[in-house]
């Protein structure tokens, strides 16, 4: 259209991650260019190009994550088609679409995006399926949309619909993922929903709440701190709450905790061995923090080498008993689903949990559950924790 036109410039193709044109969208171009007489009229494709037989209208191909810069430089950009677009990150939205600034009469550079939608945080969920800007056009497709659509896949889709539920719904539907495959808690999640045990879970007033909290810094490029608010009504869990911030000052949380009413006079603040330790910026303990401002104070023992798995085993173990509010825990419960094991894929070896964005939070719901599994102390139908067999250290 632009080259009959008269118009001359640049579609560029772009993938958040592109280390070669292996990696690109070319041959799904070249396939689609091959379909229709008319595109093959008009291009001339080549082994690593395509462009037009009269030398107006050139395909690049662009990864954003290394190139992102030299995107800046390219001229006449008519069309930005971002494939697989769920990573992009905002810092390279701010500097593609800029430069998306070519127009004339009754048109405008365009920027096509598409998509499988993974986690509603997403920059590419915010920034365009969510917008109100009119002259974002939002078109959701699927399966049933495919006129093509092969038996092989249909095949497929009902396997998985009876084999792999916690999947199902990801990978066929649409919706964010759940649970990742492989993920510590994914079948823990699945059971959970299918007996309504993650939904509308509200407080009891004349319990103590208690924080679980995994620690992060106060630099730009801290962990993340995280909380679980939770009651413990008999042997059941109650999970209320999730809180997540990156590196703000102890007073942040606890603003959030005031604002929510879990004050120091009905929560305990639960902290992970560290909770001793100096901040490195405001020079004072979060134990001390949390104190000044009246919350007591309890900190778990080091749980020493293999914390991490310790902490996992004693979820699962928790799991068949947690009532969790789906609404007030909605990002806890995407960490969740979204912790799993880091593997070495040629060697078919798991090399213990994935230290990535969900990891903070499995962190302080791992320390909610070992604590339940400790006040089982107190019931005689639940056998203590013994903590120097858990390789806790004191």
């Amino acid at each position: 259209m632009f080259g009959e036109a008269g118009q001359s410039g640049i579609l560029l193709c772009a993938r958040q991650f592109m280390n070669s044109l292996n990696d690109s969208s070319l041959e799904e171009i070249k396939r689609a260019i091959e379909d229709d007489e008319w595109l093959s009229d008009y291009y001339d494709v080549g082994q690593n190009y395509v462009r037009s037989k009269d030398g107006k209208i050139d395909f690049i191909f662009a990864g954003l994550d290394r190139n992102i810069a030299s995107i800046k430089s390219k001229g006449r950009i008519l069309i930005a088609w971002v494939d697989e677009a769920e990573p992009v990150t905002e810092e390279a939205w701010n500097t593609l679409i800029p430069t998306l600034r070519e127009e004339g009469e009754g048109w405008n550079a365009e920027l096509w995006v598409t998509w499988n939608p993974k986690r509603k945080n997403a920059a590419v969920e915010k920034r365009f399926r969510f917008a109100s800007d009119p002259l974002i056009k939002v078109v959701e497709l699927n399966w049933r949309d495919n006129p093509k659509f092969p038996a092989k896949l249909e095949r497929d889709r009902l396997r998985d619909q009876a084999e792999n539920a916690d999947q199902y719904d990801h990978i066929w539907e649409g919706d964010y993922v759940g649970t990742v495959s492989g993920a510590y808690f994914a079948k823990s999640i699945t059971k959970a929903r299918e007996e309504r045990r993650i939904g509308r879970v509200g407080p009891d007033e004349l319990l103590t709440y208690r924080a679980f909290c995994d620690i992060g810094g106060t630099g730009q490029k801290a962990d993340a701190f995280t909380i679980w608010v939770a009651q413990f009504v008999g042997r059941e869990p109650r999970v209320l709450k999730y809180y997540e911030a990156v590196g703000q000052p102890a007073s942040a949380h606890m603003n959030w905790l005031r604002e929510k009413g879990y004050v120091g006079s009905n929560t305990t603040i639960w902290l992970p061995h560290d909770g001793d330790k100096q901040d490195a910026v405001f020079d004072v303990s979060y134990r001390k923090a949390f104190e000044a401002a009246g919350y007591p104070v309890e900190v778990v023992p080091n749980q020493g080498k293999g914390a991490a798995m310790t902490r996992i085993k004693s979820a699962q173990r928790v799991w068949p008993s947690i009532y969790m509010d789906e609404e007030g825990c909605s990002g806890g419960l995407e960490a969740l689903g979204w912790y799993h094991e880091k593997r070495d894929e040629v060697r078919n070896i798991g090399l213990g949990p994935e230290h990535d964005w969900a990891s903070h939070g499995a962190d302080s719901f791992g320390l909610l559950c070992v604590v339940f599994e400790s006040v089982g102390k107190s019931n005689p139908n639940v056998a203590p924790i013994k903590y120097r067999s858990k390789g806790f250290v004191a």
